[in-house]
């Protein structure tokens, strides 16, 4: 364990709202700062954080906890690794043999690893049998200097060249088999899992090499191999070159489909391109995009595939309230392609000329209808209105609804009533929906945290505020504990938690919200968090709290008689001599 002394000194040298404001923009709101939070997608502000008691809580998705939960969170780690990067961050070092870190030392393995090969594979791409991949990345424009900014390398066509390098270096099978630079063979044995390919690390913004990217230059097998998910890597959490990009001066990033499109991008000068890895873009990768710029430009292929993902990231850009410009590359099929033919200058223009989101659907949708036809003109407008009531901006809609009746010579009231109509539509039908959902919820599994809360809600929200009144006043302990003891609560979560946070106040402990995380885990964690967040700025006075007191008692005692009223003779034999002991 790592002492309760490190942990609260760690917390004075990491204050919430300075960590915190390394990922999320956040405004004042009264005693407290706000933000959109980082771990769902929200285009209104519901992630609070409390400087008074050092945690933070989100409203919209129960995320929750102190300083040390956020950086679980954000940065993908277990509380161990979560306590070292503050450390890190605030200039301190950890206690020695004061924890079990198996697991954070297989990770410094791993990343040793990755390291390690990253170097073998440019040392190879550099040798006469790299020739070839080499004279690949000359033929696709790429000079020597930005192959090394990059460590591109090239892993060789041999079974066990990686793999007897690394036994070398000391590494054991098992350590490279974790990283994924091995695998295993049906024989038992292990062999090198990139083989005659071109090879791209991806590095983490702490600059660690986390994973690679294998493209193949002839041969059979897939156009691009990469790293799966390891205990260093996961790839729906990670953009390449972002390491690079998040230092650029600019308020926006510039998004691509492939490694050698942000490679040839950067070459040309535009150091803010980046690149999902091998997949579509996942909310994480927007949500970690939105930390380093305001605007996205989507620099997607110009072919039906890119134009799908196009798509798809700007409906995932416009859940998280990202500014979002689509790059449309007529001559071109992909950016490095463009710049290529027609030069950097030109790409820059088109950067700055590029269309907003809205328009690019527009544009999208008007390419599939004859405009010179009443009937083109009809079927095109019952999409515009489509589309168009989705924007929640009733005056973007009207600035789109007017400059579409001018183009097409159609009344705008005429286009303006049928979207108005879609909408009536579209709301009537998402409240019944949401009253469908409710009625399920009702009926529905219980609170995964709480199962209990359903069936005794009001005593459960004064449970809850209880264990609020002594988090935030522990004087009120003795007063508490003289009225109500944990055998009293009607849920058991609650009754834990009551009991973790009296011992505490007894023995004179932290009451931290991380000084519970050995005995509740985060989701957990989270809810004590929001027992904090909703009593935020109350002050509670012991005529409220004996009121919380006496919810508890009440219901608690309607549980006892219909349980009582539902007993047998030797059950109620049994609760009769029960009570005369307790009289006694």
């Amino acid at each position: 364990m790592i002492p309760e002394q490190f942990i609260q000194e760690l917390k004075l040298n990491s204050e919430i709202e300075s960590v915190i404001s390394s990922y999320v923009q956040l405004k004042r709101g009264g005693r407290n700062l706000v933000g959109l939070c980082p771990f769902h997608n929200e285009k209104s502000p519901s992630f609070t954080v409390y400087t008074d008691s050092q945690s933070f809580y989100c409203f919209g998705c129960g995320a929750g906890g102190d300083v040390i939960s956020f950086i679980k969170r954000a940065e993908n780690l277990d509380y161990i690794e979560a306590v070292k990067f503050l450390a890190d961050r605030a200039g301190m070092k950890l206690p020695e043999d004061s924890f079990d870190d198996s697991a954070a030392r297989l990770k410094t393995r791993i990343l040793e690893i990755n390291r390690q090969s990253a170097r073998f594979f440019y040392s190879c791409l550099i040798s006469p049998q790299g020739k070839p991949a080499l004279d690949y990345l000359h033929e696709r424009g790429l000079n020597d200097k930005t192959i090394r900014r990059f460590g591109l390398g090239f892993a060789p066509q041999s079974w066990d060249a990686l793999t007897r390098h690394l036994k070398a270096q000391g590494f054991s099978e098992q350590e490279m088999l974790a990283a994924s630079v091995v695998a295993r063979g049906r024989k038992g044995g292990v062999y090198d899992q990139f083989r005659g390919r071109v090879m791209f690390p991806i590095i983490d913004i702490r600059g660690n090499v986390i994973a690679f990217g294998g493209r193949v230059m002839e041969g059979s097998g897939p156009k691009y191999l990469n790293s799966p998910d390891t205990p260093v890597f996961k790839k729906s959490r990670n953009l390449f070159a972002l390491n690079i990009a998040k230092s650029t001066k600019e308020e926006r990033l510039l998004l691509a489909e492939g490694y050698m499109d942000v490679i040839a991008l950067h070459q040309a000068g535009f150091e803010n391109a980046v690149a999902t890895l091998g997949t579509a873009l996942t909310d994480e990768q927007a949500r970690l995009m939105s930390q380093y710029a305001k605007q996205i430009i989507i620099a997607y292929d110009s072919d039906g595939p890119g134009q799908t993902a196009t798509k798809r990231a700007i409906n995932i850009f416009n859940e998280i309230g990202l500014q979002v410009k689509v790059l449309s590359m007529q001559g071109a099929k992909d950016p490095d392609e463009f710049i290529k033919k027609f030069g950097r200058d030109r790409f820059r223009l088109l950067i700055e000329g590029s269309a907003n989101a809205l328009e690019f659907e527009l544009q999208k949708i008007r390419s599939q209808f004859d405009l010179s036809t009443s009937d083109g003109k009809v079927a095109y407008l019952k999409e515009f209105a489509s589309y168009i009531a989705g924007i929640k901006n009733p005056i973007e809609r009207d600035v789109y609804i007017a400059r579409t009746a001018g183009e097409l010579e159609v009344g705008r009231e005429a286009i303006a009533s049928q979207v108005d109509y879609i909408i009536r539509r579209r709301t009537r039908a998402k409240e019944k929906k949401d009253a469908r959902e409710l009625r399920v919820f009702a009926a529905g599994p219980a609170d995964p945290v709480n199962p209990e809360r359903g069936k005794a809600l009001k005593a459960a929200l004064a449970e809850e505020r209880l264990i609020a009144i002594l988090l935030k006043n522990p004087d009120y302990c003795s007063f508490i504990r003289q009225r109500i003891g944990p055998q009293d609560f009607v849920t058991e979560f609650n009754r834990r938690v009551f009991e973790r946070v009296c011992g505490r106040i007894e023995n004179n402990e932290s009451l931290d919200l991380g000084m519970f995380g050995d005995e509740f885990d985060d989701a957990q964690i989270s809810r004590i968090a929001s027992f904090l967040a909703k009593a935020d700025g109350q002050n509670y006075t012991r005529e409220e709290t004996e009121d919380y007191i006496k919810a508890i008692l009440d219901q608690k005692l309607q549980k006892t008689e219909k349980d009582v009223a539902q007993m047998n003779d030797a059950s109620w034999s049994q609760y009769i001599s029960d009570l005369a002991a307790k009289k006694k």
